[in-house]
């Protein structure tokens, strides 16, 4: 069962049971979004993904960086990164994502989707470093993508289209009762960047 499309009220739980999701639609004017993304194609330490699945260590074509108050460590795929200082732009950033979605975080993990060809698989961030139903907020910048849900045991699912300078807020049980992803657009030919702002347990 599809239970939303493209409601961009924050006011609005997306989510019929077992946690909360509010899409905001574009909380950054087009070309200030312009600007951001393109600074953080520039300027951010992109590094390709790496995964330990099966005891092999495998690299993705997808790229991310870690940002943080410190240098928090974060383990997620069997792999441990460690948080590099915001840059100028992340904390403007950081602080505009704060104010819409009136959440305090301490982290980022950024995502860069070089083309349509690359996404993300199920999955649910609730790894022990992060505060436990904390807020997750995801900034998206550049190819609109397709976000999807889908409800652990239940036969829910959903989908959302994330907009460019668009902003996705999961929190309290979302991350214990649902997987999300981004799955493959061959037709998306554009990159984009997820900016996930994120809690760390200190």
């Amino acid at each position: 069962m599809d239970l939303f499309g493209n409601t961009a009220d924050p006011a609005v739980n997306l989510l019929p049971a077992d946690g909360t999701v509010h899409y905001f639609g574009p909380v950054l004017p087009e070309d200030q979004a312009d600007w951001y993304f393109a600074r953080l194609m520039e300027t951010v330490d992109w590094r390709h993904d790496e995964a330990v699945i099966y005891g092999k260590r495998i690299t993705t074509k997808r790229k991310v960086a870690w940002y943080g108050d410190r240098a928090f460590r974060y383990t997620y795929s069997r792999v441990t990164r460690t948080a590099l200082p915001w840059t100028r732009e992340l904390r403007l950033l950081k602080d505009c994502v704060e104010r819409a979605a009136g959440e305090r975080f301490n982290s980022c993990l950024l995502n860069l989707y070089h083309s349509g060809d690359e996404g993300m698989s199920w999955h649910s961030d609730a790894e022990s470093d992060l505060v436990r139903n904390g807020a997750i907020g995801s900034l998206s910048l550049g190819a609109a993508r397709r976000f999807s849900f889908k409800h652990n045991s239940l036969d829910l699912k959903a989908d959302v289209t994330l907009e460019h300078g668009s902003l996705l807020v999961m929190k309290d049980a979302t991350q214990s009762f649902w997987k999300h992803r981004v799955p493959p657009a061959k037709s998306v030919t554009r990159p984009r960047i997820s900016l996930t702002f994120r809690t760390i347990r200190t």
